[in-house]
């Protein structure tokens, strides 16, 4: 597998990261990111480290640090809300709005029979996403919808209980918060790409990547939309974010 490469310079690398590719070595173990640390290295010494996390069947936008000096300016970047990014998402849904902001608390919860998962709850983290309608195909009941996300909190599961829970429906393909939990419905993944990611750095170009139009997407008879403009910076919230955490 051949990791594509967005953006690079001395102290980063944005790789459009394969849907089914862990960030993090799976405790059953398998394939994850690290088997291809050797082609990310690109000549340097140091192996790139992750600044932040996708989840599995995210494709796209995953930037890493390629020493430790930039390591910490880039998490110091998402604890301040300096960090932009959007997403695309498919949902079997059409929302009765063209845009709008979601606000929901979000808390983990789990159990031995369902094991864990995200909810919305007034006592949770302040979660927050920004989203709007760029396409719908079908007919009466039969409609599909493709949504871009600009969160402004990076919690855990956030767009994926936002859909749900915001929008009224969940993401196509969502095996844990879709219809029927452990059921891949419509979708052979969770249908979300982390599509742009912008970062202004004091005294250098800014970061600026955007990960092309994923193919099953396409096959799920959507178009790819125009590029968005870079991501405006988040702004800061009061409750700092989850640990090595994102959206999806």
């Amino acid at each position: 597998m051949n990791i594509p490469i967005l953006f690079e310079d001395g102290e980063a690398l944005v790789i459009n990261k394969p849907a089914g590719l862990p960030v993090d070595r799976p405790k059953r173990g398998g394939p994850a990111l690290f088997d291809h640390i050797e082609q990310l290295k690109m000549g340097f010494q140091r192996p790139p480290v992750a600044v932040h996390r996708l989840d599995t069947d995210t494709s796209g936008c995953l930037l890493m640090a390629r020493n430790p000096k930039a390591l910490k300016r880039f998490n110091k970047a998402f604890e301040d809300r300096l960090v932009g990014k959007t997403y695309l998402a498919i949902v079997d849904f059409e929302p009765a709005e063209q845009s709008g902001t979601i606000s929901l608390n979000l808390s983990k919860i789990s159990s031995a029979e369902k094991g864990w998962r995200m909810i919305a709850a007034k006592k949770g983290k302040p979660a927050v996403s920004h989203w709007e309608l760029l396409q719908v195909i079908g007919e009466g009941g039969k409609k599909r919808s493709l949504i871009r996300f600009r969160p402004e909190t990076g919690r855990t599961h956030q767009l994926r209980v936002h859909a749900l829970q915001g929008l009224g429906a969940p993401l196509l393909g969502d095996p844990v918060y879709g219809p029927v939990r452990g059921q891949n419905k419509g979708a052979p993944r969770t249908m979300l790409h982390a599509e742009a990611i912008h970062i202004t750095r004091e005294g250098k170009n800014p970061i600026s990547a955007f990960a092309p139009f994923p193919e099953d997407f396409e096959r799920a008879g959507l178009t790819a939309p125009e590029p968005p403009a870079s991501p405006e910076r988040a702004p800061k919230l009061d409750a700092a974010p989850d640990a090595a955490s994102d959206y999806g």
